[in-house]
């Protein structure tokens, strides 16, 4: 008797078409499990172990596209292009192209809460099938894969500038307007098997962004892009002056712009009076 939730027949074979790949039907099955509904089963394996291998092949051979297909580039942007390429976002992308949602084996609670359509679900059952099939067939036919899924992504990445790396972006443009390093306040709630964390961005006593994800990494990346947006439109970059023109250095924010930032902010709740956090309007 086929386990509640299990794709049928021929789903799996639509699946793997679209793949490229052919899998073990219980190796699929595996891949396509997520720990809620494993946790429902009776404590059943889950895909954690293949997304853990998914997520270095996929690494990998990222990795090694990008420094032959970018001979001058450097190092740091290089990275960033990685970080671009395999992201929570762009690897749910991927998936929603796949239609893997309907695949994927989710327990009752993140059925009721769409857990098919969330970024982390989708991103992390990517890097399972990627997994599975180094499992399979080795690196070759992973590196085929990974190409078929992610080439596109890779062309893209090059042409994101700051989105390359939000956290980066935002460290080197508070550092530009002479704010200082950003700092990252971290809640969660939520089980352990399905727990979601929460960040704020706090540069110079002002919160300027927020995130949420299933991990921690990606919860700061989301509030590193809001708080990026809003630093810019706050304090945008000033145009490069003459010396003799005595203008503020490029990136100080114009005493208007300053002046009118702290007229917008509002007191962020819970903040003892001896370290206010104040609030800016996201861009």
């Amino acid at each position: 008797m086929a386990r509640r939730g299990a794709p049928t027949p021929s789903e799996p074979g639509e699946l793997l078409e679209k793949l490229g790949v052919v899998l073990d039907p219980e190796l699929l099955v595996l891949a396509l499990t997520h720990r809620s509904f494993a946790h429902e089963a009776g404590g059943i394996p889950t895909n954690e172990r293949l997304e853990f291998l998914g997520d270095t092949v996929l690494g990998l051979v990222v990795t090694e596209a990008l420094y032959r297909r970018h001979p001058d580039t450097n190092e740091g942007d290089l990275a960033r292009m990685r970080a671009a390429t395999v992201s929570q976002r762009s690897l749910a992308k991927i998936a929603r192209t796949l239609g893997l949602g309907r695949f994927v084996l989710l327990g009752k609670g993140e059925i009721r809460t769409r857990g098919f359509d969330k970024d982390s679900i989708l991103s992390d059952t990517v890097e399972a099938l990627i997994g599975a099939t180094y499992v399979s067939h080795g690196l070759e036919v992973s590196r085929d894969l990974v190409h078929r899924l992610v080439d596109e992504q890779l062309d893209v990445a090059a042409g994101l500038g700051a989105g390359l790396d939000w956290k980066t972006s935002l460290q080197e443009a508070a550092a530009e307007r002479g704010l200082g390093a950003p700092d990252y306040l971290a809640t969660f709630e939520g089980p352990e098997h399905a727990r979601i964390f929460h960040s704020e961005v706090v540069i110079d006593g002002v919160a300027y962004g927020q995130g949420s994800g299933s991990a921690k990494k990606h919860a700061e990346q989301e509030a590193a892009e809001e708080a990026y947006k809003a630093l810019i439109a706050a304090f945008p970059p000033a145009k490069a002056t003459a010396p003799e023109d005595a203008q503020p250095p490029v990136g100080d924010p114009s005493p208007e712009a300053v002046e009118a930032g702290r007229r917008a902010a509002r007191r962020r709740p819970g903040s003892g009076p001896a370290d206010a956090v104040r609030h800016v309007p996201s861009a």
